[in-house]
């Protein structure tokens, strides 16, 4: 459904527990076959038990956010017309407001801005105080003999290293992350005493326990391996776990779940705990079984699968999902348009996204949903894939440059093919060939697979900075596995500086 301008529409928000609102200010035509129409949607500052009536309309005003380093800011954003099935049209009155927004949102998230303000109202006044006070100076400070500017908001081991006592941190009213190779109970401890500290990313932990739940922190990216109990913070919304698992490995979690995400790579995780997990994405999947995924996690809200590309079986098991509201793929195979649950079995869908996925199955996906998209469904359903396609890119690193924006159908190609002549030269070399003999081999590959890019890239300039980082990986690929073939003795012969020295003396991009 297309809204008009001036039209109010409620959703009831499951984090504040209430109705929540907003205003359509704006609709504006596009391009995009995907959205054809945008909509400027105005976050309101109202919240109801049920919903409201016609006179609360006109008591009902823009919501002022000044959480973090937001300042007497407006939630105002484009985002697609078509307005989801949950959302509940209340009214229509004039424009709250009259200015033009610049700024765009990947979807309709109505009542998450009330939930970070509010969150940032429970905050000790002081401590927001300091933390404005700080915002955007410059000024510079002196932690463990380290000069570093007060308003900074992320800092690493180049700072922890260097100070004996975490209270130092205090000298940072802004900081809001930490990532760290090591963690111990110190940090933990500071953590757990710093509402502020939003983002912890923890390569390793001290302790097989580690206990969250006094904190804030709203996102933990966590190298799991080694840790048995988990706990975890009311606030937390998306734990990204890395790393292998241990199989006892116990995640304790508000309502077991309820509000947070999973993101975990390969495989459906093997901990215990999270029954009533609300959304989990999982990435760089060769295999899969859906009927895995229901049974651990029945109440799922989102669900979102990328494979490497991937293939999965009982696709049909998605239907026992009853709470789903989005689900997204990428590179997902093995499924037939039939086995992919029709509309009256996801009666709440309100997303579907499928991305890089077999011809046949996508056509027929596309006709059935298609008729829900005036109800309110986003649909995507892209980049149809023949069996041929599967066969030439399942192993190919640059298969995400396929339908790439900025990269041409031909320039994709050249580089798979590129890649495969590459990986046939790493072939040829083994333990037996003398190492002076490799080196050169090596040096050579190099010097074509750097020219290679340098010539596409000339006529139509499409590398740029995550492309370049994907040549670079790739390159670094193909050595690890020359060392791989070369054994534990003759692999510390090959010496790859003067190789990505080379490269980066060769690039033009």
């Amino acid at each position: 459904m297309i809204p008009s301008v001036g039209d109010i529409y409620c959703v009831y928000s499951d984090k504040l527990q209430q109705y929540v609102a907003c205003q359509i200010t704006m609709l504006r035509e596009t391009d995009s076959k995907r959205n054809p129409q945008l909509a400027a949607v105005l976050e309101l500052d109202w919240t109801g038990d049920r919903l409201p009536d016609g006179a609360e309309l006109h008591t009902m005003k823009p919501l002022v956010c000044d959480f973090y380093f937001w300042n007497h800011r407006l939630d105002h954003s484009f985002v697609g017309a078509n307005v989801p099935p949950n959302y509940t049209l209340v009214g229509n009155i004039p424009p709250l407001v009259q200015e033009e927004t610049n700024s765009y949102s990947g979807g309709w998230h109505v009542g998450g801005s009330l939930h970070r303000q509010r969150n940032w109202e429970k905050i000790d006044p002081g401590k927001r105080e300091q933390f404005k006070a700080a915002a955007n100076d410059d000024t510079l400070i002196e932690i463990g003999g380290q000069s570093i500017r007060r308003d900074t908001s992320k800092i690493n081991d180049t700072i922890l290293q260097v100070i004996d006592d975490m209270s130092e941190l205090d000298k940072l009213p802004c900081l809001m992350t930490i990532h760290t190779d090591n963690a111990d109970q110190a940090l933990i401890h500071y953590v757990n005493s710093n509402p502020l500290i939003h983002e912890l990313q923890l390569a390793s932990c001290s302790s097989s326990q580690l206990d969250l739940r006094n904190s804030h922190v709203s996102r933990l990216i966590l190298n799991a391996e080694g840790i048995e109990e988990l706990y975890l913070n009311e606030d937390l919304e998306q734990l990204m776990l890395s790393g292998t698992l241990s199989l006892g490995l116990a995640i304790h979690a508000h309502e077991d779940g309820r509000w947070m995400g999973v993101q975990y790579s390969a495989d459906v995780p093997t901990f215990h705990g999270l029954d009533r997990l609300n959304a989990l994405s999982l990435t760089n999947v060769k295999e899969i079984n859906m009927q895995q995924i229901v049974v651990r996690f029945p109440h799922l809200y989102e669900l979102r699968i990328w494979g490497k590309p991937g293939i999965i079986s009982n696709l049909h098991s998605l239907e026992q999902l009853k709470e789903l509201h989005r689900f997204t793929t990428y590179d997902l195979f093995g499924f037939t348009g039939e086995e992919f649950p029709a509309p009256d079995r996801l009666p709440h869908l309100s997303m579907l996204w499928m991305t890089s996925l077999p011809t046949d199955a996508g056509k027929l996906i596309k006709a059935a949903y298609k008729k829900e998209v005036p109800r309110g469904l986003d649909l995507s359903i892209t980049k149809a894939r023949k069996p041929e396609w599967l066969a030439e890119n399942l192993d190919n690193p640059f298969r995400d440059w396929d339908g790439r924006e900025q990269i041409t159908a031909a320039n994709a190609k050249k580089s798979a093919q590129l890649y495969k002549k590459m990986l046939a030269t790493v072939r040829t070399l083994d333990e037996q060939m003398g190492i002076d003999t490799v080196n050169a081999t090596l040096k050579s590959l190099v010097t074509e697979y750097t020219e290679a890019f340098n010539k596409m890239d000339r006529r139509t300039g499409f590398i740029e900075t995550v492309e370049r980082e994907e040549i670079y990986m790739v390159l670094a690929g193909l050595l690890d596995q020359v060392e791989q073939q070369l054994g534990e003795q003759r692999k510390t012969l090959i010496d790859r500086d003067p190789l990505f020295e080379l490269f980066d003396q060769l690039r033009d991009f």
